[in-house]
């Protein structure tokens, strides 16, 4: 893993050292899910939404169109698409194996066809993604190393996603193999994506958050579904600050950092805290758009299990949403803020939630639709990130 992607060493490092890492589409109703009824598929895109898209590339619609002709276009969609699946993805901090980037490229590519298949209705997509998907579970057994659970939340979440359009609609896919690929997610994904990583820079947990609630919902599994609602409860709050939290940022739960200098630390020699700042906006944007991401595709997923974590995070997350696309759109950082440099490396990452605030209920978000506008078609990070125009575009 290079150093744009790694946890921040020596702030975990001092944590370590002071003793302070202590653990290793009807609008939904109400806030607890309960026994919920899962619905399928239900993993950041459903029917309907599925629907939307195949009715609008089909009649030359924007933004649909261009994103539908990048992602048909794009190295993933071949149907010679080749998988190399790996019983052991081996990935340590910085660097890895070629099994690592294969994972996290297979399982996008799964995803691309399943979605491909939504929107085009050409089974040989269909028969590719599920090619994908069992060339993995019949052989994958676990990860390891030290970037093993964000390994495991990147190429994890795309996986859920493949899996839920195609078991709940390709009906070639046998329940053998799809059983088969069940166990996988549980025995080799599941693991990895529910350690506690308290400390580590909170896109880590978000990351993995993302691919639990996934997981949990293609299982149908109630008590990680559960857990991934309050894990997301409880670090979205920590990773994005408001005011009203008091006058410095709270710390991520079971993660005793308390001080005013602490703090600090963890959040990047940031010392000054205004509505909408994030624990990482001093790293750099890159890493604030993966967090974003993941807290929408979280929040996507509940909301289609009945579920409104937008509605409970809603004036946190449109408030960050608007921060960081401003200054990602080329504001200048005013002296206090990173110290007056801003590293604007952004990607794909905000159209799941601009879709909701604005498609559904009518929320203003300028910076971001700008953002968005700006960076259509949206493509793929190549992590967990993948062709949200096409299923998360406009309203009809």
């Amino acid at each position: 893993m290079n150093a744009s992607k790694r946890v921040g060493f020596a702030v975990v490092g001092a944590l370590l050292a002071g003793g302070l890492l202590l653990a290793a589409c009807a609008a939904p109703e109400g806030h607890d899910a309960g026994d919920v009824v899962f619905h399928h598929p239900g993993v950041v895109v459903s029917h309907g939404g599925l629907r939307q898209a195949k009715q609008m590339v089909a009649a030359g619609k924007e933004p649909w169109t261009s994103a539908y002709r990048s992602l048909l276009t794009s190295r993933y969609a071949s149907l010679d698409y080749t998988p190399h699946p790996a019983d052991v993805v081996p990935c340590p901090f910085n660097s890895g194996p070629q099994s690592c980037l294969d994972e996290r490229q297979d399982a996008i590519a799964a995803y691309t066809h399943a979605l491909l298949w939504s929107v085009n209705g050409r089974t040989a997509h269909a028969r590719k993604a599920v090619q994908i998907m069992d060339a993995w579970s019949a052989v994958m057994k676990t990860h390891r190393e030290d970037n093993a659970a964000l390994q495991a939340a990147w190429s994890g979440s795309s996986w859920a996603r493949a899996a839920e359009i195609m078991n709940a609609d390709y009906p070639d896919w046998g329940q053998s193999r799809v059983d088969r690929f069940k166990r996988m997610l549980r025995t080799a994904y599941l693991p990895a994506v529910r350690t506690q990583v308290p400390a580590y820079n909170g896109n880590w947990e978000l990351a993995m958050t993302d691919a639990a609630v996934s997981i949990a919902v293609f299982l149908e599994d109630q008590v990680i579904f559960r857990e991934s609602l309050e894990r997301f409860r409880a670090r979205v709050p920590a990773y994005f600050y408001l005011r009203s939290d008091g006058p410095r940022p709270m710390a991520p739960q079971y993660a005793a950092i308390h001080t005013a200098d602490q703090v600090k630390a963890y959040w990047f020699d940031q010392g000054t805290y205004v509505d909408g700042i994030a624990q990482e906006t001093c790293r750099n944007l890159m890493h604030v758009g993966y967090a974003l991401a993941a807290s929408a595709h979280i929040a996507e997923t509940a909301w289609h299990q009945g579920v409104d974590l937008y509605g409970e995070q809603s004036a946190r997350l449109r408030t960050a949403l608007e921060f960081h696309a401003k200054y990602q759109l080329g504001a200048e950082a005013p002296p206090w803020l990173c110290g007056g440099k801003v590293e604007r490396t952004m990607g794909p990452d905000l159209e799941v939630a601009l879709h909701h605030y604005e498609t559904r209920t009518g929320a203003k978000l300028p910076y971001t639709r700008a953002l968005v506008e700006k960076t259509r078609p949206a493509g793929t990070d190549e992590l967990f990130v993948a062709w949200e125009t096409v299923s998360h575009g406009e309203a009809p």
